[in-house]
């Protein structure tokens, strides 16, 4: 197996990585949860991104929100399998910087950032020499940067593939 990535709708994702594992990442809408999941991940506390109610658990499923991937002021990394996840600064406005995460996450030597609830942020810069394949981008422009503040975002990142997601507040 390859691994892959399924976007689930507004900010949820479902990873199948290459050894067969199912990590979910800030569940919450669309559909596609009906697969047990070995880890969950979650950016921040908001109704919106922590759903896990709707993930059925293998056991021994592990439960990464941002207060594990955030302590003390230091991004901490994680090791599913062999997919890895570096915390990274996710903030804004609406959302404080020790408040949430973001993620890239590094399977099959693909990199892809998941942005967790955020806007352009100075360390974006930092995120462009990691040599990021997917970066996926809030777009609601309410909660979140709009399309014009992603696209700059985008550009500072320079991965390979943009994808908006977030599009609408809820």
């Amino acid at each position: 197996m390859n691994g892959k990535v399924y976007y689930l709708g507004h900010a949820s994702f479902r990873i199948e990585s290459p050894d067969g594992l199912v990590i979910y990442l800030d569940p919450f809408a669309g559909e596609g949860y009906e697969k047990p999941a070995d880890a969950i991940f979650l950016t921040h506390e908001h109704a919106d991104h922590t759903g896990t109610d709707l993930v059925k658990k293998n056991p021994g499923c592990r439960l990464i929100t941002h207060h594990e991937a955030l302590q003390g002021g230091k991004y901490n990394r994680f090791s599913i399998g062999n997919v890895s996840f570096k915390a990274v600064p996710a903030y804004n406005e609406r959302h404080p910087r020790e408040k949430g995460v973001g993620y890239i996450v590094t399977m099959n030597e693909k990199k892809i950032y998941f942005p967790g609830d955020t806007s352009k942020i100075p360390e974006m810069e930092d995120f462009a020499k990691e040599g990021i394949t997917y970066a996926f981008y809030n777009v609601d422009g309410v909660y979140n940067m709009g399309p014009e503040e992603a696209s700059e975002c985008a550009a500072i990142i320079g991965a390979m593939h943009s994808i908006p997601i977030h599009t609408c507040p809820v």
